[in-house]
């Protein structure tokens, strides 16, 4: 069959085949509904029958008692009938003779509600209800029976409360006579036709278009009754169907026919020229012959054809080019340190270069977990119930495709199966993956930024992973290798970063005591102060040297003095705050830095300081005993004891000096400075701090108690008494004025008054004035 008989039948079919089926749907539902509300209504029409009937033998009944239980039954009766309750009422005695009959009485007989009657073949004339009429002791004096009159008025009352056509026949044997009816004489004859050809009460249809239906006589209904209502169907409505579907079925084959021939030639054209495109001769057109889809199908496929032929040829020649952008761009990221930015460059570079719908790059962690440092393209591929994409993309080494990456150093790529259990990764159909490790390990396991495994493979420093690609096909060989480019460019750059994380560390930390040096400690003393004049804040710098350390290094040696300055510098870290700093300055000289701490704080953590050094003597190996030591500490506060971190951090060498004056294992308070304007204010010991919780420059705080000398009630922050205790001793004094402030200064000069505290954090050191 040629193309244009195939678009032309199922062009027939396509329109011929819904109009067919819709005619039938809407004739079948037409008469289907119509029957079934007809059918409705003529149940609900022999109802109303049975119930008007049964109220009017009960009406009847009713009243027969009533004239049977009085003295005066024919005065009874007549007044029964006056009040409209019955047509007549009949009274017989024992022998059946009449013994009072309603003036103008129906002829007998009378159809009784129990549906006997004495002449089931004649004319039905009333409807009747009997009882017996019996004296006092019981005694059967004869029968009472109270009647309803059977016309065409009482017919027309049982069409009007049923709303349908009613029509009383003769008996129930036959519907042949017709007693009374209200069924026109157009559709009479009809009506009966049908009504004596059904059985029982079922519903049937007369050529007319009317449905009717036979009721009674039956128990509690003795009168034969047919019931029928018009249906309701729109006339002509198949002769309109028909019509329909004929029309529709010319126009059909018209226009088909006009559709295929006017479509298969292009068409035709349109299939020779993809052949011909499909065994690689893109130089195949099309003629355009009109301006309709086709010919803008033929248009557009012209064009394609162009543009395939330039693409091809300019991907040929790029592949070279894109080799070479490679390289200048591996020398462009060899030369920052900002490892997020580099990874994120190469990712999406590679991307771009793969067509690649998403991908990361993971870096092998502590723990031996590839965690993703970034990633593009993830949202939407993690398995069920494993979140919506906003977590870190984390992969124990050796799991999964990523996982065995790492741990074999073999790249891979392939298909993923939908049946393959999850294993933390996102889904994807296709991936390639890439380990890369450090330049140095590439050429042997003696590499010092890439040690090798026991099989003298390179550890791995992490893994280049792409998802996807575009076209749902696999990856190639040569995205393989481009991919191994941007990986060996990823290794490069994180290793470069860790050199340089690690110099720039070792440049700033203490080797033994990892604290920050003295170089670190001037750029954070400037930079603190400057951020404690910027707030309003204060600043607190505690200048700490071990007491007597040189009797500790002439006595068990320099290791051991090594080890206590290690230990002194851990019990340092464990007594600050995060945000505190830490620096050893040289020997056993160390300095603190505490932010947003005033005098009464700075003395606390002086004060747990010195005790956690001498409560807890320092164990060395190799030697029999602890080693016993102390610390003295000199505090100075920012703006109170200078304006500049170099001037704080005298300050507080001073203070250094006093408590090395008051007999060591103390702490003293830096004086004052003379040209800074101070203000005593009375604060109360039991105030409270400012509602943000911290000490600001210039408020007032609690009284404390220095060591050494009596509670303040009036201090000024920073600023301590002028106390011989807190002044650095003059050379013009005695030793003994000396001793005896070390003596008031008793076994309590070390512990801080009440107040509040300072934590932990970072810390920096400073040069030895020579203790």
């Amino acid at each position: 069959m040629t193309l244009r008989g195939r678009l032309t039948a199922a062009f027939l079919v396509v329109v011929l085949g819904p109009v067919l089926l819709c005619a039938l749907f809407v004739a079948s539902t037409a008469t289907a509904v119509d029957r079934s509300r007809s059918t409705e209504r003529l149940s609900v029409a022999a109802s109303t029958v049975r119930t008007s009937v049964d109220a009017l033998c009960q009406q009847l009944r009713a009243t027969a008692d009533a004239v049977a239980l009085t003295a005066d039954p024919a005065a009874a009766a007549a007044q029964l009938v006056g009040r409209g309750l019955a047509t007549a009422v009949l009274i017989t005695d024992v022998s059946g003779q009449v013994t009072y009959v309603s003036p103008d009485a129906p002829s007998t007989p009378w159809r009784a509600c129990s549906g006997s009657t004495t002449d089931a073949a004649s004319p039905i004339r009333a409807l009747a209800a009997q009882v017996d009429l019996r004296d006092r002791a019981g005694t059967l004096l004869g029968t009472v029976a109270a009647a309803q009159r059977v016309d065409p008025a009482f017919v027309a009352r049982l069409a009007a409360v049923t709303g349908v056509a009613v029509t009383l026949l003769d008996s129930g044997a036959s519907p042949a006579q017709v007693t009374h009816t209200t069924e026109s004489r157009e559709v009479r004859d009809a009506v009966l036709a049908a009504a004596s050809a059904v059985d029982g009460e079922r519903v049937t249809e007369t050529n007319e278009g009317r449905y009717v239906r036979r009721i009674g006589p039956s128990d509690g209904q003795p009168l034969p009754l047919v019931v029928s209502v018009p249906s309701e169907r729109p006339p002509g409505l198949h002769a309109m169907l028909v019509g329909v579907v004929v029309v529709a079925g010319l126009l059909a084959v018209l226009t088909a026919w006009r559709l295929a021939r006017v479509t298969t030639r292009p068409l035709a054209e349109l299939a020779g020229a993809v052949d011909r495109v499909a065994h690689g001769d893109l130089t195949a057109r099309v003629p355009v012959r009109s301006r309709d889809e086709l010919g803008r199908l033929a248009v557009a496929f012209n064009r394609m054809t162009r543009e395939t032929g330039s693409y091809v040829a300019a991907l040929t020649s790029n592949r070279d080019q894109l080799r070479g952008h490679l390289a200048v761009l591996g020398d462009t990221l060899a030369s920052t340190h900002d490892l997020q930015r580099i990874l994120r460059v190469i990712l999406h570079s590679a991307i771009g270069a793969t067509g690649a719908r998403a991908g990361a790059v993971l870096l092998v962690e502590a723990g031996g977990v590839l965690v993703a440092q970034c990633t593009e393209g993830l949202d939407g591929r993690w398995p069920d119930g494993d979140g919506d994409g906003s977590q870190t993309l984390r992969v124990p080494v050796g799991v999964g495709v990523v996982g065995a990456v790492a741990a074999t150093g073999e790249p891979q790529r392939g298909r993923a199966e939908p049946t393959d259990a999850p294993s933390g990764e996102p889904r994807c159909r296709t991936y390639v993956a890439v380990p890369f490790a450090a330049p140095a390990a590439l050429g042997g396991p003696s590499g010092p930024s890439g040690p090798a495994d026991e099989t003298g493979v390179a550890a791995a420093l992490g893994v280049l992973a792409l998802y996807d690609r575009l076209g749902a096909d696999e990856f190639d060989d040569d995205d393989l290798v481009t991919l191994r480019t941007f990986a060996g460019h990823a290794a490069v750059a994180v290793d470069n970063v860790r050199v340089h994380e690690e110099a720039q560390r070792l440049s700033l930390t203490d080797p033994l005591t990892g604290l920050w040096n003295y170089r670190y400690l001037r750029e954070s003393i400037r930079r603190e102060v400057e951020r404690a004049s910027r707030f309003g804040r204060m600043l607190s710098v505690l200048a700490l040297d071990l007491d007597r350390f040189k009797d500790v290094n002439d006595t068990y040696g320099h290791a051991a003095g090594d080890t206590v300055l290690a230990e002194f510098a851990r019990r340092v870290r464990a007594e600050i705050r995060e945000v505190d700093l830490a620096f050893r300055q040289g020997g056993e000289e160390f300095v603190l830095l505490l932010p947003e701490t005033d005098a009464r704080g700075a003395a606390i953590v002086a004060e747990r300081l010195g005790a956690a050094v001498r409560e807890t003597p320092i164990a060395v190996e190799a030697y029999a005993g602890p080693v016993v030591v102390t610390v003295s500490v000199g505090i100075a506060v920012y703006p109170d004891n200078g304006s500049t971190g170099r001037e704080v951090l005298e300050a507080a060498d001073d203070a250094l000096y006093a408590a090395k004056a008051a007999g060591r294992d103390t702490y003293r308070i830096a004086e004052v400075r003379p040209d800074v304007a101070t203000r005593e204010i009375p604060v109360l010991a039991g105030a409270v701090s400012p509602p943000d919780g911290l000490p600001r420059a210039g408020h007032p705080v609690p009284a404390i108690r220095e060591p050494g000398g009596p509670a303040r009630s009036q201090p000024t922050v920073g600023v301590p008494e002028g106390s011989p205790a807190h002044a650095r001793p003059d050379p013009a004094d005695d030793s003994a004025d000396i001793d005896a402030e070390a003596a008031r200064a008793g076994p309590d000069a070390a512990r801080p008054g009440p107040g509040g505290g300072a934590s932990s954090g970072p810390h920096p050191p400073r040069q030895s004035r020579g203790r």
